[in-house]
């Protein structure tokens, strides 16, 4: 299974600290050996301020040995520069905790506002503003994710959009509040960074604004296969059609970025996608995007679709949706819709093969759907009991009789003139900038 995991690359992509659950969980799952990931864990730490972390590591791979003075070295110098830091950032914190100042921070119409009062009534300097991120960055190396989060909350408070910083900062508070769990609040920093990078003009340089947001797309998993309304989230964020992006664009960027830089985030698109019928809608647009990356990447979730919606495969679907299960057990995103996803796989493919038929063995079925036809006829009656299948059993014959609904004039005429609307819009925007145009140029239309 190792051939369908995913930390490699995604790894390429994030923080050194997001990377550490990812270890944590194939370290459960036994898929590579337990020494290696040890070694790579113990790599990443030798670049943090985690030295008792690292020394936990050391040991674990060399047991019967004492850790090299080194170790006690680095944590020397970590603890002295510590109080360095922290006496330098001392007067900002008390100036910023401060009740009254905390009023006036409320009132400040700007950055620039605050700065003058902080420096005119209270002796503020600007060279501390530089002194707080340094140390929000030394406790984030040292794992105290929390301590940082707070540090760079105040030194935003002191900085505009504009500051070189700016984006530094978005970065790491959003790392703070993923590695914290903190789902609502990553949710928020997601957002501001989201739309930072997607408005502000400083990002002249197409390949920068690009790795940007392949970044943000990779950071971004861990909101939406934790949050509660995240997989509606993935969605719209891949496949809504945008118009409030710089120049107009007609293209999603994002899903430019994944199409031209990360295809395998297309797994994590397709398992939404499946795992949401209300949001189906998205799946011509999305097999379009699986059959145009298949040369770059596959894997059995973006295959069991193409099996289905491409090729009407149901025995290739089948032979996948079961490829589908150990892609599921490890992944470090998925494996907790391993079973909502299998559930609605089977839907999906009953879905299809309805559309097909009118009458349907049971047996058959089953064999479709890799079930037994007792848990298959199970199974169809619940979905009719739910009122998601509008079918008939006929248990004596072993055959599921589908239900058709023959469509209204009345809703045929609604879905031909339905985009009559918009497109009567277009034309007259067309007319009138025509118009405007040949006013602008003086020529005499009568």
């Amino acid at each position: 299974m190792a051939e369908w995991e995913l930390t490699n690359k995604l790894g390429q992509y994030l923080d050194r600290h997001l990377v550490f659950p990812l270890l944590e969980f194939l370290s459960t799952n036994h898929i590579y050996n337990e020494d290696e990931l040890l070694q790579v864990k113990l790599g990443l730490l030798n670049n943090t301020n985690m030295v008792d972390f690292a020394i936990d590591v050391w040991q674990q791979l060399n047991p019967d040995q004492i850790p090299p003075d080194q170790f006690m070295e680095n944590r020397i110098k970590v603890v002295k520069q510590l109080k360095e830091l922290e006496s330098v950032t001392r007067p900002i914190l008390e100036l910023l905790t401060n009740e009254a100042i905390s009023q006036e921070i409320a009132k400040a119409r700007d950055v620039r506002q605050l700065l003058d009062y902080l420096q005119k009534n209270h002796g503020f300097n600007p060279d501390m503003i530089d002194s707080l991120l340094e140390f929000a960055k030394f406790q984030y190396e040292c794992g105290n994710y929390s301590g940082a989060a707070q540090y760079l909350s105040s030194h935003r408070m002191l900085i505009s959009p504009n500051d070189k910083n700016y984006l530094s900062n978005l970065w790491g508070k959003l790392a703070c509040e993923i590695l914290m769990q903190r789902w609502e609040a990553a949710l928020e920093d997601f957002n501001r960074l989201k739309e930072f990078i997607d408005s502000y003009p400083f990002f002249a340089n197409q390949l920068h604004l690009l790795q940007q947001r392949t970044w943000l797309i990779h950071w971004s998993l861990f909101i939406f296969f934790n949050h509660s309304q995240g997989r509606d989230m993935l969605i719209d964020m891949f496949l809504e059609k945008k118009v409030n992006y710089p120049k107009q664009q007609t293209n999603n960027p994002y899903l430019n970025a994944v199409q031209t830089m990360c295809p395998h985030i297309l797994r994590y698109l397709t398992t939404s996608v499946i795992t949401h019928r209300k949001r189906r809608e998205h799946m011509k647009e999305l097999v379009k995007v699986i059959q145009q990356e298949s040369y770059t990447y596959r894997d059995p979730i973006t295959e069991f679709v193409e099996c289905l919606c491409v090729n009407f495969d149901f025995d290739g679907a089948q032979k996948k949706l079961r490829e589908c299960v150990e892609v599921f057990d490890h992944d470090f995103f998925l494996v907790a819709l391993k079973d909502d996803f299998i559930e609605n796989a089977r839907l999906f493919v009953f879905e299809i093969f309805c559309q097909i038929h009118e009458c349907i063995s049971i047996g058959m079925l089953a064999e479709k759907l890799n079930m037994t036809p007792e848990e298959a006829e199970k199974w169809i009656a619940n979905l009719i009991r739910q009122a998601r299948l509008d079918a008939k059993i006929d248990s004596k014959l072993g055959h599921v009789v589908m239900g058709t609904q023959a469509v209204s004039p009345y809703q045929q005429l609604i879905e031909k003139t339905k985009a009559m609307g918009i497109r009567c819009q277009v034309l007259t925007m067309n007319l009138e900038k025509k118009l405007h145009s040949v006013q602008e140029r003086g020529w005499d239309l009568s």
